[in-house]
């Protein structure tokens, strides 16, 4: 089962209390005083691993605790520290603060981490307090609590390519094709309810890491149907390819609603988006270009759009390779682009 999206409480570790004692040894007098300090509280750590491709795991604990320190000791040795709760994500989670709303870190590389509760302070020992007028100091301090939150996380597939249109609009037969991933295809909408993602060959050293996106409905950007749910997932995407069923057979389903309507749609949802999704760089593809319909749609589509639109067929193969080289040139590009940006 897929989940990306969760709400987690984290209790970072309180701080052992120091000691308050004084050298009792024979044939020593006023030994003085040897309260050692209490060990911090252990920290809560969130880190992303490639072994996770899901919040499924993390949600299903409401609440995280972080181990206490130990108190301290007589003379004067300190008390253990607190081991630190390490909590393994799957990369493409972003951290957010669940009262306030605010991102407080959004982890998308392999080994990125966060402390994201820090340990309560060990309180200090009595010898601590010793100077030359208190020379036996009777105080000593508590450990501190360690730090609270309350934590939503949401998961946002990273992937070079992301495949969009309405449903059963071929993404899942596109992606079994060029990659080994194994999606749910039937003949019948909402066959994909979670992101699938696949890796693509492209030539003969090159790839491509391609995610199958749920499909999309007109209103989907205030939340109908999947909502936001599929369209989060969008963001990360550096390519969109947007994918059209331009088959006779498609449009009696869409109620004779034709190919570049089906088109509109889905832009219009990628624009009405709280991130603007419309200027993302994309390749306009037709699929199911077997059905001797299909020539008359691909026109429509062409006239609507106004750009190249790339002719395939994933039960017969055709024009695959020729889309997954266009899209890895513009992946490239965005990936130079965004690299001097940064310069």
């Amino acid at each position: 089962m897929f989940r990306d999206e969760c709400e987690i409480e984290v209790r970072a570790g309180k701080g052992g209390d120091g000691m308050m004692s004084f050298r009792r040894e024979k044939y020593v007098q006023r030994g003085g005083p040897d309260g050692g300090d209490g060990g911090d509280g252990g920290s809560i750590v969130l880190y992303t691993s490639d072994r996770v491709n899901s919040l499924l795991d993390v949600g299903r604990r409401r609440t995280y605790r972080g181990d206490k320190g130990r108190p301290g000791s007589t003379r004067n040795c300190a008390g253990a520290r607190g081991e630190d709760l390490r909590i393994e994500v799957p990369v493409g989670t972003e951290v957010c603060d669940a009262k306030r709303g605010h991102v407080l870190r959004d982890l998308t590389e392999l080994g990125d981490e966060i402390v994201i509760a820090q340990g309560g302070r060990g309180g200090r020992g009595n010898s601590q307090f010793a100077n030359s007028i208190v020379q036996a100091p009777r105080h000593h301090e508590l450990g501190r609590e360690g730090e609270v939150r309350e934590l939503r996380l949401v998961l946002k597939i990273v992937a070079e390519v992301g495949l969009i249109g309405l449903p059963n609009a071929g993404k899942s037969t596109f992606l079994s094709r060029v990659s080994a991933a194994r999606p749910k295809i039937a003949d019948y909408p909402f066959t994909t309810l979670e992101p699938q993602v696949g890796i693509a060959q492209v030539g003969d050293y090159d790839t491509l890491c391609i995610a199958d996106l749920p499909g999309l409905i007109e209103g989907a950007a205030e939340g109908i149907g999947l909502g936001h749910q599929f369209l989060r997932h969008v963001e990360r995407c550096r390519v969109l390819l947007h994918l059209v069923d331009v088959s006779a057979a498609a449009n009696e389903g869409r109620g004779g609603q034709g190919p570049d309507e089906a088109w509109r749609v889905i832009e219009a949802e990628l624009r009405n988006y709280e991130v603007d999704l419309s200027g993302r760089p994309n390749l306009i593809v037709a699929t199911k270009c077997e059905d001797e319909g299909a020539d008359e749609g691909i026109a429509l589509l062409e006239a609507a759009t106004g750009h190249k639109v790339f002719r395939i067929s994933s039960l017969r193969g055709d024009g695959l390779t020729e889309l997954l080289t266009a899209a890895q040139k513009l992946v490239r590009e965005a990936d130079a682009a965004e690299a001097a940006a940064k310069a």
